[in-house]
């Protein structure tokens, strides 16, 4: 990737080399050619610069289309958001047949997360776009449903603030510390996310009897799974954070040393 033929590695030293987009390099001088350490600046430069070439381009190359099967789920995920909250209050909001409807879509919604990430990484299908709207969707769904039912009085206020209160806490968590490293969803997290699938889409149905007080204790385990499950990622967060710091010391200690030498 950086344009200097192998032949031209002996070349003078006023020859000028390409960048990793085509552009022509500054002319090099023997100040390129070796360290203080002895080593051989220039070939280690265009090396590095090639590598850093490559690996942009390949990523390029690899970037898959935006308007994969994977991204077209997590769309159709973001446009029944609305539908579902048509379905949830039309008639008033306590009619059964349209709270089946409004169970419908909510299923559908849930049962699509389930393939479009794994869909991703498995054909390699991963992008900008599908990282950004897949936690969208997730959240926009599950919340509508939330909002929905504690505005229609069959679910306490409190438990969609703790939901989608810890919900938004370590969305913003991860991104402060993704600069030390990213937060791997964890066995907990995946169990908590689909008992909330599961109480929620209870609560949508229009149920009665022993079902009804199920839905309850389902709900209860959720919530007591959100909360656990939330401050096992604050700890995940703080100790990735001072691992992250006290590697960049150690890092920037090395350095320091190296130009000593």
């Amino acid at each position: 990737m950086s344009g200097v033929p192998a032949s031209a590695a002996g070349g003078s030293s006023g020859a000028r080399r390409t960048g990793p987009r085509g552009t022509p390099g500054a002319a090099q001088g023997p100040a390129e050619r070796t360290t203080p350490g002895g080593a051989v600046g220039r070939g280690a430069t265009e090396g590095s610069a090639g590598g850093r070439g490559g690996k942009i381009a390949a990523a390029a190359v690899n970037q898959a289309s935006v308007w994969n099967v994977a991204n077209l789920l997590t769309m159709f995920r973001l446009v029944l958001v609305p539908v579902f909250v048509v379905l949830m209050l039309g008639n008033g909001g306590y009619d059964p047949a349209w709270r089946s409807f409004a169970w419908a879509a909510f299923a559908v919604a849930m049962f699509t997360d389930l393939f479009d990430g794994h869909l991703a990484r498995t054909y390699n299908l991963v992008t900008d776009f599908g990282k950004i709207a897949d936690p969208i969707a997730d959240k926009a769904i599950m919340g509508a449903a939330l909002v929905c039912l504690s505005a229609l009085g069959d679910l306490p206020w409190w438990v969609t603030a703790v939901i989608l209160g810890r919900e938004l806490g370590i969305t913003v968590l991860r991104f402060v510390v993704i600069r030390y490293g990213v937060i791997p969803a964890s066995r907990g997290g995946k169990l908590k996310t689909l008992t909330q699938g599961i109480a929620v889409g209870m609560y949508v149905l229009a149920l009665t009897g022993p079902l009804a007080t199920l839905r309850f204790w389902v709900m209860a385990a959720a919530v007591v799974l959100t909360v656990a499950t939330g401050l096992d990622y604050v700890k995940q967060a703080i100790v990735l954070r001072r691992r992250g710091i006290a590697e960049r010391r150690a890092a920037l200690k090395d350095a320091s040393k190296e130009s000593e030498v």
